[in-house]
This record gives C-alpha cells, sequence and structure tokens, in this order.
C-alpha cells in the first residue's frame, strides 16, 4: 500500500504541488495560498479551513497546470498511481490546502472532510474525489468514494472512476463491478480507469455480457471497450457469440472482438482468430493491442 500514511508523506506531496503553482501563479496568488496553508497548518478554526477551500478558485487560476513528462515522473514516484495530468492551479491550491490540514487526529481529520464533501459543489467535489489516494487516512473515504461513483454528474463520477489508484486498492469486487457497469451506461470510457485488466474478474464479465445483450436486443450498439475485461473469462460459447462481431461492417467492432478473442484461453476463440490472418497478423506483432486500440479508436472523451 503506497497512499500516504502520515503528514510527512503528505508533505512532500504539498512540495511538490506548491513548485507546480509557482511556476504559473503571481506573487500575490502565491502569498495568498501560502498565508492560507500556515494558518492551517497551525490549527486555524475549521471555519478558516473551509473558506480557504472554497475560495481558492478566486484566488488562483483555473488555468490546467503545465505539467511536462518529468512532472508527472515525480508524482508518480511520490504516489504510486498518483496522475495529475489534466488537475488546474486551482485544484492543486485546494489540494495543498486539504493536505495541510492537520492530520494527527483522525476522527478530526475525517470529520473536517466529510464536512467538505457534504456541502460542496460540483467543481469543489471534483477536487475532494481527485485527493483520495493522497489523504493521510485513505480507508476512511471508502464510503465516499462509493457516493461519488453514484453521482448523475458524469465529471464527479469520472473524478473517482478516471486515472485513479483509489477505486482499484480500496472498492470491494462488487463496487468495482458496478464501477465499470455505469462507466459504460453513462458513456465514460474505461481504458482511464486504472486496474482494469488488474481486477476483471467473472462476475463482471458476466455483467458485462448480459448488457452488451440487452443491447441489442433493442437494436443498440455496444460500446467495444465493453469486450476487454470479458475476454479472459469467454467460454467456447461466448467466443463464438463475439465472433460474430469479425463479420461487422465496423473496423473498430472487429478490432475489438479479435482482442477480446486473443484474451480467451478457448479453442473456439483461437479458431476464430485462425480465419483473420490479417487480424491474427496485427496481435501477434503488437500492432494491435488493447492500449494501441483505445489511442486510435476510442474518442477522447471525460
Amino acid at each position: 500500500m503506497t497512499a500516504p500514511r502520515d503528514q510527512a508523506d503528505a508533505d512532500r506531496v504539498v512540495d511538490l504541488l506548491c513548485a507546480w503553482i509557482n511556476r504559473q501563479s503571481s506573487i500575490d496568488e502565491v502569498d495568498w495560498l501560502r498565508a492560507r496553508q500556515a494558518e492551517i497548518e497551525k490549527g486555524a478554526p475549521d471555519w478558516k479551513f473551509f473558506t480557504a477551500f472554497s475560495a481558492a478558485p478566486r484566488h488562483l487560476s483555473k488555468e490546467d497546470l503545465d505539467l511536462s513528462a518529468s512532472d508527472l515522473s515525480d508524482a508518480a514516484r511520490l504516489r504510486a498511481g498518483w496522475t495529475p495530468e489534466g488537475w488546474s492551479v486551482d485544484e492543486a491550491a485546494r489540494t495543498v490546502l486539504l493536505l495541510s490540514y492537520p492530520c494527527d487526529e483522525r476522527e478530526r481529520y475525517v470529520a473536517a472532510l466529510d464536512q467538505l464533501f457534504s456541502t460542496a459543489d460540483t467543481r469543489e467535489s471534483i477536487a475532494l474525489y481527485q485527493v483520495l489516494p493522497l489523504y493521510p487516512h485513505p480507508d476512511a473515504f471508502r464510503a465516499r468514494a462509493a457516493e461519488g461513483l453514484r453521482s448523475n454528474m458524469t465529471s464527479v463520477f469520472n473524478a473517482v472512476a478516471h486515472e485513479n489508484p483509489y477505486p482499484k486498492e480500496y472498492l470491494d469486487q462488487a463496487a468495482w463491478s458496478q464501477m465499470v457497469l455505469k462507466a459504460l451506461f453513462v458513456g465514460s470510457v474505461l481504458y482511464r480507469i486504472q486496474g482494469l485488466d488488474e481486477r476483471a474478474n467473472a462476475e463482471l464479465a458476466r455483467m458485462l455480457v448480459d448488457f452488451a445483450r440487452e443491447r441489442w436486443a433493442a437494436h443498440r450498439s455496444v460500446p467495444p471497450e465493453l469486450w476487454r475485461p470479458v475476454g479472459p473469462f469467454a467460454d467456447d460459447e461466448l467466443a463464438e457469440e463475439i465472433g460474430t462481431l469479425l463479420e461487422s461492417d465496423s473496423v473498430v467492432e472487429r478490432e475489438a472482438a479479435a482482442l477480446a478473442l486473443a484474451d480467451a484461453r478457448s479453442e473456439a476463440a483461437s479458431a476464430l482468430l485462425s480465419q483473420q490472418p490479417e487480424l491474427k497478423r496485427r496481435l501477434e506483432s503488437g500492432e494491435l493491442s488493447w492500449e494501441s486500440f483505445s489511442r486510435n479508436r476510442i474518442p477522447i472523451a471525460a
């Protein structure tokens, strides 16, 4: 488990965030953040913490952080799976404030954040959920993560589901499977879910196949990424069903089906791929993979 466990770990994350913020902020903006951070670190009344968290976008830019590959590597070294690409300056500032709140008293820390979660608007919620893997007491926020995944706002759902190691590490199997299924329901991409392949399971595969069959029965399209967690659990009968997509007019459907069949431990799957020499060649050469498929075939989406 690599999530920060104490204030020292959180402090290192804060130092990195402040370095990024300083590059894109004026002296006045930096001074405002430093002053609020110092107050919070010294145990200021909670109302000052809440006020500063709410006010951050009025004092700092909402533009995206300008992060290099080196910056992202620094983030990953501090916290495995932490991917702040796409975070805004004010979101980073809010994270600084969240991680500056004294965490020695677990109950007080969690209670303060619970109050923020309970009263947050959409942008505040996104900031709070993005920080899930960085909180000093990460195991205390499982219920909050589940709440975010139930949100009717796709942007809030994605703050938990996308580029976030927290679900992979803390959600139980039922909650994990529901998250993946909901992503498909709301039109959210799967490839940005960390641990998608590692946490694939037979029950999730069954749920996804049922979903696909319902879509087909209603003459609706099936998201091609659906087959990624299904492939490793496809028996001969299911392989034959997936194999019908190899005759589709859609290159996206043909490629997704080939990828799923390549992951299946099924004689039928091998036989079906043998009938598709070009797709089989691309699979064996590495030209066609789920990573390249996501990059080339799945629209960049929230």
